[in-house]
């Protein structure tokens, strides 16, 4: 006979439940189905979706639980939030494309929630072995979704390359991690920072570190580990780039602050350097290479490169109000990446998808809100203010100089004035460029989510104040 009391409690673990069993009811709706489920399976995944962000937020009490293994805490709360969010508007911006394109499956929606059920397991883990059972559901299903047009060689070539390099940066996660437990004898967080504060730090323990950080500096598309993004983004089918450049980098770069405040926090001292170096590369690769881009996903892949640089900038200042300024950046960036990807959804001629930054010329006379709205977008993306993006790089910078990293601090401010002229390039195009001819008309999904982007980053500043305060309460977490 079981002894309930030896169960672990499973509230804390609700909304990962409700995505594991929904997406399997899911899959056998589709399984029998067939291809005529498609549209039911999408609206499903995307209210699944709804109902756990529900119970997360309402009915989710916080707790460990699993033997302390998986841990539900604000930040927790914070960051699964923006991953459900990417998720979600990720789905309802593949609608129309994938009909368009001839390339509905219902299998895609499917894996959307198998990878953001991995993503909310990495949030929430407590424990090294917790960590990888997260990191890779997510990326099993995101390899599968990047190869998702069969048809194109450039989408099977991203899935490949994606699969390969991302196996690589598993190896050196497990290795780093086997090097942990080793020198601490534990795999839960709470035991390898006990030991670290117990006595002198290991070198086998840094070095372990080091692997660590290069595995999950992979997930965030973090410099050198950065080779795979451009070709993904170019090569994955457009939805699945949004997807791509929102929700999975929310996950990892939570990831990123559990595992160095929760477990490797008295170790501080060896992890700052190598994330300073991380960020600094980001942010200088992200704004130079991005010049030269005549694509428009890869100029998108290398601005992300450069943003995740400068939410590293928090994490390396290694005090409370970095922790702040990096749950504060993901949340801004998710919502002027998705309206970036809103519109370069929209990039339709004659039928066929457009991705030449040159196609948009003239859009401010076709579309003139769409325009407006996008320009405002890409003014935030470069961190002008009044704009949400200002604010995003604000706080980093701030902690950064708190943390009196000042060098890294002006380097940021620098590689933000090289990245500005690529999205002002853009807006010229847009605004004094010879028209390249209309686009068909935008979707309704489309137009939502860019709505819904525009008014977040213009209006900003009148919703900053409970946002800021939900950052500051979910940063306490580790302080």
């Amino acid at each position: 006979m079981m002894d309930l009391a030896t169960l672990p409690s499973l509230t804390p673990f609700l909304p990962e439940l409700i995505l594991a069993v929904g997406a399997l009811v899911l899959l056998m709706i589709g399984a029998f189905g067939g291809e005529r489920a498609t549209p039911l399976v999408t609206t499903l995944a995307v209210l699944l979706i709804a109902v756990a962000g529900l119970v997360l937020l309402f009915k989710a009490e916080d707790g460990v639980t699993f033997g302390g293994a998986f841990v539900l805490d604000p930040f927790a709360r914070f960051m699964k939030v923006l991953a459900l969010i990417g998720s979600g508007f990720a789905i309802v911006m593949s609608v129309n494309y994938v009909k368009r394109e001839k390339i509905a499956r219902f299998e895609y929606p499917v894996l959307i929630l198998l990878a953001t059920l991995g993503m909310l397991m990495m949030i929430s883990a407590n424990d090294l072995i917790a960590v990888y059972l997260g990191l890779e559901l997510q990326s099993l299903a995101l390899y599968v979704v990047a190869a998702s047009n069969r048809d194109s060689v450039k989408s099977t070539e991203a899935g490949m390359k994606y699969f390969v390099l991302g196996a690589l940066s598993s190896g050196m996660l497990l290795y780093g991690m086997s090097l942990i437990y080793g020198f601490t004898g534990h795999t839960q967080f709470q035991g390898i920072a006990t030991t670290l504060s117990n006595g002198p730090i290991a070198i086998g323990v840094v070095f372990g570190l080091v692997f660590v950080i290069a595995g999950v500096a992979f997930k965030v598309s973090a410099v050198p580990f950065h080779m795979w993004t451009p070709d993904v983004y170019e090569g994955a089918p457009t939805p699945v780039t949004a997807f791509f450049a929102a929700a999975p980098k929310a996950a990892a770069m939570a990831l990123f602050v559990r595992v160095l405040f929760g477990s490797l926090g008295p170790a501080a001292a060896d992890w700052q350097q190598v994330v300073t170096f991380i960020a600094v590369a980001s942010m200088i690769l992200g704004a130079f290479a991005a010049i030269g881009q005549r694509n428009i996903k890869r100029l998108m892949a290398y601005s992300s490169i450069g943003h995740m640089g400068f939410a590293l900038v928090g994490l390396a200042a290694g005090n409370e109000a970095g922790v702040q300024g990096v749950v504060l950046y993901m949340a801004i960036y998710i919502a002027m990446t998705l309206g970036a990807f809103a519109v370069i959804l929209f990039m339709r001629r004659k039928g066929q998808m457009v991705e030449e930054i040159s196609d948009l010329a003239g859009l401010s006379r076709s579309h003139p809100v769409v325009a407006f709205i996008f320009a405002m977008v890409l003014f935030s993306l470069a961190g002008i203010p009044p704009l949400a993006g200002f604010f995003a790089k604000w706080y980093v910078f701030l902690a950064a100089i708190e943390a009196k990293l000042y060098v890294l601090a002006v380097i940021g401010v620098l590689s933000s004035v090289v990245g500005a002229f690529y999205y002002l390039r853009i807006i010229k195009i847009m605004y004094f460029d010879e028209p390249a001819g209309a686009f068909e008309p935008m979707t309704g999904e489309l137009r939502f989510v860019l709505g819904l982007s525009g008014i977040f980053v213009i209006l900003y500043v009148v919703f900053a104040g409970p946002i800021g305060q939900a950052a500051s309460v979910a940063a306490k977490t580790f302080f």
